[in-house]
Parts: C-alpha cells; sequence; structure tokens
C-alpha cells in the first residue's frame, strides 16, 4: 500500500496511511543501492511488517532539511528583528521557483515599524505583489489556513522570523518551541530539531530547522536567470541574453527605467557570480 513519510528519527521511518502511523524500517536494499529516505516522500509499504518496500518518484527534493515533494513554501520574512533582507527573500525564492514550488511571501513583525517605514517596504511588496507572488501577513490566520488546504507546505526564511510561533498559532497542539531574538545578533537561535510533516487544515505541514544549502549548487547559470520570473517580461533579442555586459538588453533597460526593481537584478548578478 501506498503512505507517506512524516518524520524520521533514526532508522525508523513514520508512515501515514488513512489517518493511521506506522514506525517503518527500510528493506537493505536502501542501503545497498545508496537510497536514503526524505520526509514526504511517497512509499510503498508492509503495514503488517512495518517495512517500506519502495519510494516513489519525487516532484522535488532538497538537501538541507532532507525533504521532498513539497507544493508550497511560505517564506517568513521579518521586517525588524531580525530586518527585512531582499537578499534572503530572493534566494529563497529562486530556490522554490528552480524546484518547481511555489513560493508565498509571509510577512512578520509588521507592527515593529513606523508608518514612513511601512510605506519604503510596501514597495517592495507591491513589486512581489504586481509579478504574481502572493504576499500576506502572519495575522490573516483564515488565508493562510485556506492556502494550506490539499497542498504540502513548508514553513521557512530568517531564524528568529517566527517560523514555529506562526504554526503555534495555527495549530496550538503543535507546542513548538520557539526562541527568542537575540538584540546583539539580531538574529534568533535554531529551535526547531527534527523535521515533521503535521496533518493541518486539509492539508500537510513541514516545519524545518530552515534551508541552509542556499548556494543554488546543481543549478545552472541559466536556470537562476530563468528563475526570475519578472525578466521573462521583457524578452531579449538574443534569447541566450544573461543580462550582464550584452547590449540592447531589455532586462537592463527594465532596471533602467525601474520597470524592474533594481534589488532583483542586484542580487541576480550576486547568484550567478557565485560560480
Amino acid at each position: 500500500m501506498e503512505g507517506q513519510i512524516v518524520k524520521i528519527v533514526s532508522d525508523l521511518h513514520r508512515v501515514s496511511y488513512k489517518d493511521e502511523n506506522y514506525d517503518c524500517k527500510c528493506r537493505g536494499k536502501f542501503r545497498h543501492n545508496k537510497i536514503t529516505p526524505k520526509v514526504g516522500d511517497y512509499v510503498i509499504f508492509d503495514k503488517d511488517k512495518k517495512v517500506i518496500d519502495e519510494i516513489k518518484p519525487r516532484k522535488n527534493d532538497f538537501q538541507r532539511p532532507s525533504v521532498a515533494n513539497i507544493d508550497q513554501a511560505f517564506i517568513i520574512t521579518s521586517l525588524r528583528l531580525p530586518d527585512f533582507s531582499l537578499n534572503l527573500l530572493d534566494k529563497l525564492i529562486v530556490l522554490m521557483e528552480l524546484n518547481n514550488v511555489e513560493p508565498i511571501i509571509c510577512i512578520t513583525k509588521r507592527d515593529l515599524l513606523s508608518d514612513e517605514e511601512l510605506k519604503d517596504i510596501d514597495k517592495y511588496l507591491d513589486y512581489y505583489k504586481n509579478i504574481g507572488y502572493k504576499v500576506i501577513y502572519n495575522t490573516e490566520l483564515d488565508k493562510i489556513k485556506s492556502l494550506l488546504k490539499n497542498k504540502t507546505s513548508v514553513f521557512t526564511g530568517q531564524t528568529g522570523a517566527g517560523k514555529s510561533t506562526l504554526l503555534n498559532k495555527l495549530n496550538i497542539n503543535l507546542n513548538l518551541e520557539t526562541g527568542e531574538v537575540s538584540n546583539a545578533l539580531g538574529r534568533g537561535r535554531h529551535t526547531t530539531r527534527v523535521v515533521e510533516l503535521f496533518e493541518m487544515y486539509d492539508g500537510k505541514v513541514l516545519d524545518t530547522p530552515g534551508f541552509s544549502a542556499l548556494d543554488f549548487y546543481g543549478f545552472s547559470n541559466e536556470q537562476i536567470r530563468d528563475a526570475f520570473i519578472d525578466f521573462k517580461e521583457f524578452p531579449c533579442i538574443y534569447k541566450d541574453c544573461m543580462h550582464t555586459n550584452e547590449s540592447e538588453c531589455k532586462v537592463k533597460e527594465a532596471v533602467k527605467d525601474n520597470n524592474i526593481i533594481e534589488s532583483r537584478y542586484e542580487n541576480y548578478l550576486k547568484f550567478i557570480e557565485r560560480m
């Protein structure tokens, strides 16, 4: 029968099937073939012998954290403590685009900013909305609940931005540990220890320690370029244009004309220069 791995502790893999959980081990062939199961994997298993026989093909998979088959990512983005970071936001958005995951920008700690500061932030948030991304606030619990339905979601973002706090508000029974943000360092402590998939509002949610693999390992510069969805609105004369030193580049023109915000283009250059 087919189930889904919802938690892994040592060599025990908790498989969910029809509202029941089974703690299973993997057949020896997995180790022999160097196959590593991940939370989120759909598997063929024997509920009586409590053995996993096969891992189904993945929609996507991540290395750190080790999760698979994610439909959408709530990118928890703090406006203060830790401060708003367009670079990290774009990194996570591009990472999700590269892995066929829908990014959803979820803003926290809006109440810590003045009206004048919010005007500056809202200019950026309006831009992300206009290019097609959902932008929501952590106070919009009903909207978040509706977005969870029939999806496997991950909550990720800045350490200390409020991932576990938000999940606790969505489901008080989770009682996930939360950490205070250091005033000196401007960042929080990692508090989520075990990656686990929870049933929540007719969907499934993964709470993770966060994505530490943000170097786009395994992806080409062309793939990173194509993950900037706003660039596609300004097609260049040359299809292989990298929007760097080429003449008559429509993307660079769009940046000059303020049709693409400068931070997006600057972050793009940083991402492709990593190689």
